[in-house]
């Protein structure tokens, strides 16, 4: 009797230690009793600069359509319909760091902000071919907002978005979500800077994360979702798939040493 009670003792208890806590799985929780009004401070997400495969999306317009119409790429109106269309119709940054643009020529673009290249364009057209009677506006973007994201995730490679800033929840949601034996304590991004290759951990299950400079994404960013341990063991996710794993496991030690030891 005592040993089927040490048994149950057990299964219980490895039931409980394999399966994964909620707490595991809910997202920008308050912990330790934080004060989220005065623990949480607007983080704004700090201006790109541009690196080499940049590709830019670039549009000059003045009050005569006409006098623009050699600074702009064929057919950059039908380029905003797809990535794909984006990506052939716009201008990649090279590896000596230019872009090569109508009548223009190069345009040294590398480490300078989407508004400084954009101000740079806008001088250089005033000085070289219009007055300011004209009315020059310039609008540049980057080609979408690409990052990578890999791992315990819904749906991995490389994406797309359409908008100026993006969060690492955006970014997650937008591949599908975090797997359920994926570790949301430990998200790696992975960014190449001006300097170097920087990587960093974040807790997204931790409100706090919040206040991290990695908690808004940079374009090419990498994103890696590592597995939990749960997923190592192949105990199951649940408690009752742990539950299931234990029972088949002890069926089959129990056929075994009856086949051994029947005689």
């Amino acid at each position: 009797m005592k040993k089927y009670i040490f048994f149950l003792f057990i299964s219980i208890s490895f039931v409980f230690t394999s399966c994964i806590p909620t707490q595991d799985l809910i997202y920008l929780q308050k912990k330790d009793g934080a004060d989220v009004e005065n623990s949480i401070s607007a983080v704004m997400a700090k201006p790109y600069r541009l690196q080499t495969n940049d590709v830019l999306s670039i549009s000059i317009k003045a009050i005569d359509p006409k006098l623009v119409t050699i600074f702009n790429t064929t057919n950059q109106g039908e380029a905003g319909k797809s990535a794909s269309g984006l990506y052939f119709e716009g201008f990649t940054v090279d590896d000596h760091g230019n872009i090569r643009m109508p009548v223009l020529g190069d345009v040294n673009v590398i480490g300078f902000t989407l508004d400084e290249v954009r101000l740079k364009i806008e001088k250089q057209l005033l000085a070289e071919y219009f007055n300011k009677e004209a009315n020059i506006f310039v609008i540049v973007k980057l080609s979408g907002f690409k990052y990578t994201i890999n791992g315990e995730i819904g749906s991995t490679g490389t994406k797309t978005l359409f908008q100026e800033n993006v969060t690492i929840m955006e970014a997650i949601a937008n591949a599908g979500d975090i797997t359920i034996t994926g570790n949301r304590k430990a998200v790696t991004i992975i960014r190449n800077t001006p300097t170097g290759v920087q990587m960093h951990d974040l807790d997204l299950t931790d409100i706090k994360v919040m206040n991290s400079p990695y908690f808004y994404l940079q374009p090419n960013d990498y994103i890696y979702v590592k597995p939990l341990k749960q997923k190592t063991w192949g105990t199951g996710k649940t408690g009752i798939e742990s539950f299931g794993t234990i029972t088949t496991l002890f069926s089959v030690a129990t056929t075994i040493f009856f086949l051994l030891f029947k005689n």
